[in-house]
């Protein structure tokens, strides 16, 4: 049996882990004005950074077309694909996991025979690219469709992520990401912590500097409880750095450090260090 996984760009997996893995990566669309971008394809990760900040206008991000996701799962049956799951960022962020359940409708009859299950993470960047990441090593390893996602959804489960803003000023331009408004009060000079609750972006606290933030998500961790992965996605290799050092009095073990994409750097910014943390069963 040979089970194939697909995710999306906003999972923010190292390029070429995914590779050795065998995950494929359908990327969204990223536009600032009239000029549109693959994401991480076409644009990686230190360039969107580089041109967000130059931008006077907010860049947009779209949804992968439904035939793009056709076009990959056709592929993966044809190259002999028994199963497929394909995980997808919130499906209160984008309308990527329906496009990726609209291309499965629309296959061929003699396509359909094949299955495919899709699954809303609920999450987005680091927080779903971990669970990913397992589904494809058991997939590698010859488990079978229903046993990965049945772990898939478990991992999910036990995820948190919770990100730090340098500013709001994204937040406001943007007025994307729901309860993090609420967060504005009168003053933008503050150090926002949101996280995600069933897919919604919600406020967590708010800290005065940034090393505050990190002190209060390393509080926050140590609450959890045993903690079976960490990982840090950062928009720059400074806030990344500053993270980690936070996190090291509350967790000894090894701290993965992933590049923060342009799902949420669009609407948090530059300057935003997002943390996800799978609790131990």
């Amino acid at each position: 049996m040979t089970v194939r996984i697909v995710t999306d760009s906003t999972s923010d997996l190292p390029i070429e882990q995914a590779k050795a893995l065998g995950i494929e990566i359908v990327p969204l669309t990223v536009a600032f004005g009239d000029d549109a971008y693959l994401d991480n394809v076409e644009m990686d990760n230190a360039a969107f950074y580089q041109k967000l900040q130059g931008s006077k206008e907010l860049p947009r991000t779209s949804q992968p077309a439904p035939a793009r996701f056709q076009e990959t799962f056709t592929r993966l049956i044809q190259e002999g694909a028994t199963g497929i799951l394909s995980v997808h960022l919130t499906s209160q962020l984008s309308g990527t996991y329906q496009s990726a359940c609209t291309a499965r409708d629309a296959l061929p009859e003699d396509l359909r025979k094949i299955p495919i299950e899709i699954v809303d993470s609920t999450s987005v960047s680091v927080g779903m690219g971990y669970p990913v990441i397992k589904a494809a090593e058991e997939a590698q390893a010859g488990l079978g469709l229903e046993e990965i996602k049945a772990h898939l959804v478990d991992r999910l489960e036990r995820t948190r992520i919770f990100a730090v803003l340098d500013t709001l000023e994204y937040v406001r331009r943007g007025g994307r990401i729901g309860g993090a408004t609420a967060m504005l009060g009168n003053v933008l000079n503050i150090k926002p912590i949101i996280s995600l609750k069933e897919g919604v972006v919600v406020p967590v606290e708010r800290a005065r500097t940034r090393g505050k933030a990190y002190a209060r998500v390393a509080q926050i961790l140590q609450e959890l409880g045993p903690i079976e992965y960490l990982a840090i996605a950062e928009s720059s290799e400074e806030v990344g750095q500053q993270l980690s050092e936070a996190l090291k009095p509350i967790y000894s073990g090894d701290i993965a450090i992933w590049k923060l994409g342009a799902a949420l750097g669009t609407h948090t910014g530059p300057g935003t260090a997002a943390i996800s943390v799978v609790t131990a069963k």
